[in-house]
């Protein structure tokens, strides 16, 4: 994935229309006017709300007689989480780094037992 549609992705999902129906739309395909439904806004807002999310190459659409219902695009979530997951495994390291030295730091500090006897 590249870095301009990983900033796509993540920007479209930035706003809380597009994440719920993003969370609809894996459930199921559905029609704009199906995902217009419970909001109150037009069916053209919740259309451009589609149109963002399909630039990042989140959703597409296909002609089905008259309908052209949404498909959540599932593959571009399995990029992100290999995205994320690269830095999560960073993070982990470095944490278990730190452990490893505070670990050491906290065995430095205890007093053995010849240094507690002549006290």
């Amino acid at each position: 994935m590249s870095e301009d549609q990983l900033s796509r992705v993540f920007a479209a999902l930035a706003d809380p229309t597009r994440r719920d129906i993003v969370a609809r739309l894996a459930v199921g395909d559905a029609t704009v006017g199906q995902l217009a439904a419970p909001y109150n806004v037009s069916i053209q807002a919740v259309s451009k709300h589609l149109k963002v999310l399909e630039d990042a190459g989140l959703v597409s659409h296909s002609q089905d007689a008259q309908r052209r219902p949404r498909h959540l695009e599932a593959n571009v979530f399995d990029m992100m989480t290999a995205w994320i997951e690269r830095y999560r495994r960073q993070a982990e390291e470095r944490y278990r780094r730190l452990d490893a030295v505070l670990a050491s730091m906290d065995e430095e500090s205890k007093p053995t037992i010849n240094q507690g006897a002549a006290s």
